[in-house]
């Protein structure tokens, strides 16, 4: 496998720049505005469109996600994601269920074009709602790569009995 960037890709992306929303542009730039426009692109009512569009944007080609799930003995199993299967996997619980996921803290460490984000996240059916539907903690590996910050993988575990997020 070759592990370098994508041509094809790099080629398609900078005829289409033209068309590109100039927030969308911006978004990749600064690494805790492109972690906040993640949690945008996936936030929103019940059967509200997301912005999948722009969560394609920020996302590299090879971009990957995991999400940790419990199962019912309490044993843990990885689910493993692209980024069309991931909103493949999410689209129908947004169809279903108002969510709203926004980031309460942030630690960034960065080398070089390199960066890693912990983020702190709560998720609401509303955004101004009293109810919390869970919290919990996203690892973002993220690179600068053709002039703009990539995700390049998502991981992520939810508090719960036993479990709290205490790195910061």
């Amino acid at each position: 496998m070759n592990d370098s960037f994508d041509p094809a890709y790099d080629h398609d992306a900078r005829a289409a720049q033209d068309v590109v929303p100039a927030e969308w542009r911006e978004d990749v730039q600064d690494i805790g505005r492109l972690v906040r426009a993640v949690y945008a692109c996936i936030s929103g009512p019940a059967g509200a469109a997301r912005d999948w569009a722009r969560f394609r944007y920020l996302q590299h080609p090879r971009a990957l996600s995991l999400r940790t799930v419990v199962e019912a003995d309490g044993s843990t199993r990885a689910a493993v994601f692209d980024v069309e299967s991931y909103i493949a996997d999410v689209a129908p619980l947004f169809a279903e269920h108002a969510f709203y996921e926004v980031e309460t803290d942030q630690r960034v460490e960065r080398f070089g074009q390199v960066a890693h984000v912990w983020s702190k996240y709560e998720a609401r059916p509303a955004p101004d709602s009293p109810v919390l539907l869970k919290r919990g903690a996203n690892s973002i590996q993220l690179c600068h790569e053709h002039g703009r910050w990539w995700v390049f993988c998502t991981v992520w575990d939810n508090e719960r009995e036993g479990l709290r997020f205490e790195l910061f």
